[in-house]
């Protein structure tokens, strides 16, 4: 029997690395991981993964995507046939969006984001912000990859302005309930993570390693 390709897309700006611990079995899949691109001018979400989908060796895969990639991946599914499409601390539609993205949106906040801080989190780290932010700094550090001023603008434009209002019952979402970004309270049918945060692809393996290839499975004969 062939092995299931399952493709991962890291989140907004991330490596491919945040992905590092997660472990399915060799036997049953084959990994392969997507890496973010930089943006054509005034590029659509919709012709970005029509590009990302040509990187899709594989016919029939299984789509894992996190953050702004899980966003992603759904616009990949609806390009090409896939075999599951799974989301992790993210949205399955607008409507999921917290209202200080909905606000943000409205009022064009977004745009004003000071993203340069972003470019420079090496500056950043050599203050003092308390024990986790600092630990927060490093991760970032660690696992942003992409660090193009304009690319950063178009991902947090393509995901403020994600036209996506209603949600595709097929997409498997795996979510914590103490995301910080997409809080959970705003969010319908998950397969929670207790204590699970916005990072928890980085923090939570071992219960991703323990059920992903469970959920994968499932209903897949």
């Amino acid at each position: 029997m062939a092995r299931i390709p399952v493709y991962f897309m890291p989140g907004l700006a991330a490596s491919p690395t945040i992905f590092e611990r997660i472990k399915l079995p060799e036997d049953t899949f084959e990994t392969v991981l997507l890496e973010w691109m930089l943006p054509e001018e005034n590029e659509s979400l919709k012709h970005y993964a029509a590009r990302m989908a040509k990187k899709i060796a594989h016919e029939n895969p299984v789509l894992v995507g996190v953050s702004f990639g899980g966003i992603l991946v759904q616009e990949i599914a609806k390009i090409i046939p896939v075999r599951k499409t799974i989301i992790i601390s993210s949205a399955k539609c607008n409507t999921e969006y917290p209202r200080k993205f909905k606000i943000a949106k409205t009022t064009g906040a977004y745009k004003w984001l000071p993203l340069k801080l972003l470019l420079k989190v090496e500056d950043l780290a050599k203050y003092s912000f308390g024990a986790k932010i600092n630990q927060r700094l490093k991760l970032y550090e660690k696992y942003l990859s992409v660090r193009d001023l304009k690319y950063l603008e178009w991902a947090i434009a393509q995901v403020m302005l994600w036209d996506r209002c209603e949600p595709d019952d097929s997409v498997i979402h795996i979510h914590g309930d103490a995301d910080e970004v997409f809080p959970a309270k705003y969010i319908k049918g998950y397969i929670p993570v207790k204590g699970g945060t916005h990072i928890m692809i980085v923090n939570r393996y071992r219960w991703l390693n323990e059920n992903l290839p469970k959920i994968i499975l499932d209903g897949i004969k």
